[in-house]
């Protein structure tokens, strides 16, 4: 789960890694007032657009103002916007800051090479995938055990990498370990700050922040449920999570997907793609019932999908391994039962594997109108294809 820049700046803080004031505004007038206290003590304030996206400010979504007036009007400016398909429903109020330098540092899990990534640069403020390329040479790239971490002697291998030396890399050393106990502390995947910022009088401020949390860690994070937007949470992925359902909506498509493995639902949602093309349809959606799954779990699946206004039919796609073909039968049964006059969608099944003749004995003894059962899986696609575009 990504979070919002102020939800990233409370983490810091809890963590007593150096952040300037900021308090959340939904309303311009919120916003005036938050401003009329931080301009208590400074003579600016910056007013941030809260969206998980960047390029909020080539975007118009971040805009100084040096008056409580001023700060209504950039806020009203600023709420509602549209920043790459994200609107805009709270600012960030943020202290102003005397800015004298720019850096760069992040930590990330490293999938490719199965341990920690550190990456620090003194040019920071711009996009880092854009310095990244142009001059690679300029952003440091430091590996990071995870059994020892980044401790003193790896906080000072990684800003002498970056190009820091002297006072100001010893500024920074401590920030960084302290990056790095947010980013253990809460099972995060990713921590970056751009910029983290030296100002005028020689203080290490991290101005912005960017943190994902690991949602597979929920179960020994439990704040971490406070930290979910439900306002802009997709209602059909709220839901199945809630039921422990491995479910992903895709844009565009039209044929709803459950399969058990996540293997073949990638392989599934090819072929749909593949058949869908003739038809002008595809695959809408990434839905692993698991290898395990009983009738409740297909039950459960069916029901998110069908209740997805964008489907018009499903694939059901499955090989009985642990999973045996008559508990996902059972489980189509059964959920076609349950929601009644609400399933209204045609069902194409593909079943092989453990118990396969039983599992088409079943749905052929239910004899549902809804539910074709095709052998192949090319041919299951296609069906599933030609009905989703009548």
């Amino acid at each position: 789960m990504d979070l919002y820049e102020y939800q990233a700046r409370e983490l810091f803080a809890k963590y007593d890694v150096p952040v300037l004031d900021g308090i959340v505004a939904s309303t311009p007038d919120e916003a005036a007032q938050a401003a009329e206290e931080l301009l208590r003590n400074g003579e600016l304030v910056v007013v941030k657009a809260q969206v998980k996206t960047g390029g909020r400010g080539k975007a118009g979504g971040v805009k100084l103002a040096c008056s409580v007036d001023e700060a209504r009007e950039k806020a009203n400016e600023i709420l509602g916007m549209d920043i790459k398909g994200h609107t805009v429903g709270k600012v960030l109020i943020a202290a102003g800051a005397d800015i004298t330098e720019e850096y760069y540092f992040s930590v990330l899990l490293d999938r490719s090479e199965r341990r920690y990534l550190a990456m620090c640069s003194k040019e920071g403020g711009m996009e880092i995938e854009k310095l990244a390329v142009e001059r690679p040479e300029a952003l440091a790239k430091v590996p990071v055990d995870p059994q020892i971490g980044i401790d003193q002697a790896k906080a000072e291998e990684i800003v002498a990498e970056a190009g820091f030396g002297g006072e100001l890399g010893a500024k920074i050393v401590p920030v960084i370990q302290k990056l790095w106990d947010v980013y253990t502390g809460e099972d995060a995947t990713l921590v970056e700050v751009n910029p983290l910022v030296q100002t005028g009088s020689g203080e290490i401020i991290a101005l912005d922040g960017k943190v994902t949390v690991d949602d597979n860690a929920r179960f020994r994070q439990e704040g971490h449920c406070a930290l979910v937007d439900k306002a802009t949470e997709n209602p059909l992925e709220a839901k199945a999570k809630a039921l422990g359902l491995n479910y992903v909506k895709l844009d565009g498509g039209q044929v709803g997907i459950i399969g058990n493995g996540a293997g073949l639902v990638m392989s599934t949602l090819d072929v749909v793609a593949y058949a869908g093309e003739q038809y002008g349809v595809g695959p809408a959606n990434f839905l692993d019932i698991g290898g395990g799954a009983n009738a409740t779990v297909m039950s459960n699946g069916l029901d998110v999908i069908l209740n997805d206004d964008d489907v018009r039919s499903v694939f059901v796609n499955v090989f009985g391994g642990i999973t045996a073909c008559d508990e996902v039968a059972n489980g189509i049964v059964k959920a076609l039962e349950i929601l009644g006059d609400e399933a209204k969608k045609p069902i194409v099944v593909r079943l092989d594997g453990n118990n396969v003749e039983r599992g088409r004995e079943i749905l052929a003894q239910a004899n549902h109108p809804l539910v074709t059962v095709v052998e192949t899986m090319d041919g299951a696609a296609a069906k599933a294809a030609e009905l989703a575009a009548k």
